[in-house]
C-alpha cells in the first residue's frame, strides 16, 4: 500500500538582522530573534545583504532573511 504524502502550507516572512561584525552574524540574529516568536521554522533564505555607511565607513551589516514556517491544522 502506498504511503499518503502529507500536504502542508507554509508562510514566508521577511526579517532583517543587523550586526556590527558580519553579514553572517546579522543573519543569525534575524533567525534566532524570530524563533522566539515563530514556531516550527523550516527554511531561512538570505535574500539581500547590505551595509550601513557613515562618514565613508561601514558601521553595520544588514541581512534580509525570508523565513518559512508551517501552518498548523
Amino acid at each position: 500500500m502506498a504511503k499518503k504524502q502529507s500536504e502542508s502550507v507554509y508562510r514566508i516572512v521577511d526579517v532583517v538582522g543587523v550586526s556590527e561584525k558580519s553579514w553572517e552574524d546579522a543573519g543569525r540574529r534575524a533567525v534566532e530573534t524570530a524563533a522566539g516568536s515563530l514556531r516550527d521554522l523550516r527554511v531561512a533564505e538570505v535574500t539581500q545583504m547590505d551595509m550601513k555607511v557613515e562618514d565613508g565607513k561601514v558601521t553595520a551589516f544588514r541581512t534580509r532573511v525570508a523565513l518559512s514556517f508551517k501552518y498548523e491544522p
